[in-house]
């Protein structure tokens, strides 16, 4: 998946920008959370940018942003990384240490259908 952050910031503005964030903030985790370029039911996030305790589990982080789009209980959401579905027991850090970008973000996508690919 292609992340629009990534094309509206230089990789050198990326790297310099989580270096800060995780030179001042050692205990978060940068995150971009973008919605999937084929999903169209969800709405778009009002930011991209996320930094999260680094303790807080994916199932957590899948709360706080159904929260954050206003989502019905019973409709679908899924978090998506380059790998596929990150298990919901997983930490931030965890997710971040095995799967960050080499411009040190953790990128993150959300789609209300679960795909592969």
């Amino acid at each position: 998946m292609r992340s629009e952050f990534k094309n509206r910031k230089t990789f050198e503005d990326r790297a310099r920008d989580s270096a800060a964030i995780r030179d001042q903030h050692t205990n978060k985790v940068p995150v971009i959370v973008e919605r999937s370029s084929s999903e169209k039911s969800l709405p778009i996030l009002d930011k991209t940018k996320f930094l999260v305790p680094d303790h807080v589990t994916v199932t957590e982080l899948i709360r706080v942003l159904r929260r954050r789009l206003n989502l019905a209980p019973g409709q679908a959401f899924f978090l998506l990384s380059d790998r596929g579905l990150p298990p919901g027991t997983q930490t931030l850090a965890e997710l971040w240490e095995s799967e960050h970008d080499e411009d040190g973000f953790l990128y993150v996508f959300y789609a209300a259908q679960e795909y592969f690919g």
